[in-house]
């Protein structure tokens, strides 16, 4: 397997540190909201990557965090008058019931910030100790003029950041050895959660947090970091400095950084109205439509959202999802018989796509070349298994088939129950809409239903559908 190392910017075999194990970290949100489509790009590719590693037959100790104590947290929480602490598990839960939704596995370890203060002050304690930080009226700042590699992740000269920086005017500047020197531990403020440290009574630095969380679950040096592009720096580069002066060792062997999202090629902001929650997107789509809108392009290629595209997704994942209840009938109702000699060899030709499956997702996790694998496979199960064959054959051939879609987090059997259920909610709610005369939003749940394949119909005896 190949990746495409941030690092060095090459494509590069991919050589565990330990032979059939993998550490990996991934970058979590910070939680004083709901997740937005944004944060689910890095949840649904780097999940997808760590489910074909183990699908390659690797260990993958899989580490993704929860930021608990931010500005932005303590903002939410004066804003609704609770503490910092309530607004972080309420929405934890929240973005859990997100990736689940989402089919993103729990990683095996989802850190707390604020559970790991004590390494974080022993970490920084080091770097002080080392030469590597210094303390200045209760603030510790890492100095990164001592770290001799400082701007290897983001390729960027360090004279040239720091001519950047100099025009800057933040907050205790003055107090800095360097522009570029960053907080590793900041004094507390009046009403704001806080710690006590030798330096002060206060909270640390949000790029301290991932360099301990990383070094407590995975050790010093790890297999794989990951995370949007947007934190190679300063972010990702300030962990570098820090964990490498620190533990003496080089911090990842591998960096992957997705691609940012955009919206009808815009970027998604507030201000432009254009803000989509993944609560949001759950109100239309089936949310495995959003995995698959996000695995449609490759994972460092910028992806741009948009209803047409969403609705493309859709028809994508109806697609396999009828090969998959089609398959599932025939080996219901097939008979145990033996397979002729042409059945066996359709059967070789399906378990063939597995190696195809792999000769994409070997090349840098590209899942839109994976993808279109599946589809030829849904294509050849349609050609290929008719109507009356062997239950084993149709058996054999769906495992094939849900084996692949699992890799990228795809469900290709559903409980149709569920998702009559669901339709008949809708369905209720445009019935209300009507009797309020919000037939704006009558015909919108119409058009959705429409976009998933489900007609409706009304009539005398009141609303019938049927699927198209």
């Amino acid at each position: 397997m190949k990746i495409f190392n941030s690092l060095t910017m090459t494509k590069q075999e991919f050589v565990p540190i330990e032979p059939g194990k993998v550490r990996m970290y991934v970058c979590g949100p910070t939680v004083y909201n709901l997740i937005h489509i944004g944060n689910a790009r890095p949840m649904i590719v780097f999940d997808t990557v760590r489910r074909y590693l183990e699908h390659r037959g690797y260990e993958v100790n899989y580490v993704s965090n929860f930021t608990d104590v931010d500005d932005k947290i303590i903002k939410a929480a004066v804003e609704e008058g609770v503490t910092a602490e309530e607004i972080a598990e309420r929405y934890i839960a929240e973005c859990k019931k997100d990736m689940e939704a989402m089919n993103v596995r729990p990683a095996t370890t989802h850190p707390l910030a604020t559970k790991e203060i004590p390494g974080m002050i022993e970490m920084i304690g080091k770097l002080i100790e080392k030469g590597h930080a210094y303390e200045k009226n209760g603030t510790v700042y890492f100095s990164t003029r001592s770290c001799r590699n400082y701007g290897e992740l983001s390729h960027k000269n360090l004279d040239d950041l720091r001519s950047g920086f100099r025009s800057l005017k933040v907050s205790g500047e003055d107090e800095k050895e360097d522009p570029l020197d960053f907080v590793l531990w900041k004094p507390k403020k009046e009403g704001e959660p806080f710690w006590t440290s030798p330096w002060s009574d206060g909270r640390p630095g949000w790029h301290i947090e991932c360099s301990v969380m990383a070094k407590r679950y995975l050790g010093d040096s790890i297999d794989i970091h990951a995370g949007g592009e947007d934190l190679v720096f300063p972010h990702h580069e300030n962990e570098i400095a820090q964990s490498t002066c620190a533990n003496g060792v080089p911090f990842a062997n591998y960096w992957m950084h997705n691609a940012f999202l955009n919206i009808d090629n815009k970027k998604m902001s507030k201000s432009l109205g254009n803000f989509f929650t993944v609560r949001d997107i759950s109100q239309k789509y089936d949310l495995q439509v959003l995995r698959i809108f996000m695995l449609s392009a490759h994972y460092r290629s910028p992806l741009n959202f948009s209803a047409e595209l969403m609705d493309s997704a859709a028809s994508s994942l109806d697609r396999i999802r009828r090969a998959a209840s089609r398959l599932k009938d025939l080996a219901s109702a097939g008979d145990g018989a033996a397979l002729t000699e042409a059945e066996e060899k359709v059967l070789a030709e399906a378990r063939e796509f597995v190696g195809k499956f792999d000769e994409k997702m070997d090349d840098d996790a590209n899942t839109a070349d994976a993808l279109s694998v599946i589809f030829d496979l849904v294509r050849f199960a349609n050609t290929n298994v008719p109507d009356g064959a062997p239950a084993i054959l149709a058996e054999g051939v769906l495992g094939v088939l849900t084996e692949l879609s699992d890799v990228l987090g795809i469900i290709p059997l559903v409980d149709e129950g569920s998702i009559d259920a669901e339709i008949e909610e809708l369905i209720a709610k445009r019935q209300a809409a009507r009797k309020e005369r919000n037939f704006a939003l009558a015909d919108q749940i119409r058009s959705d239903l429409l976009a998933r394949g489900i007609e409706l119909m009304d009539t005398r005896e009141g609303v019938k559908w049927k699927r198209i």
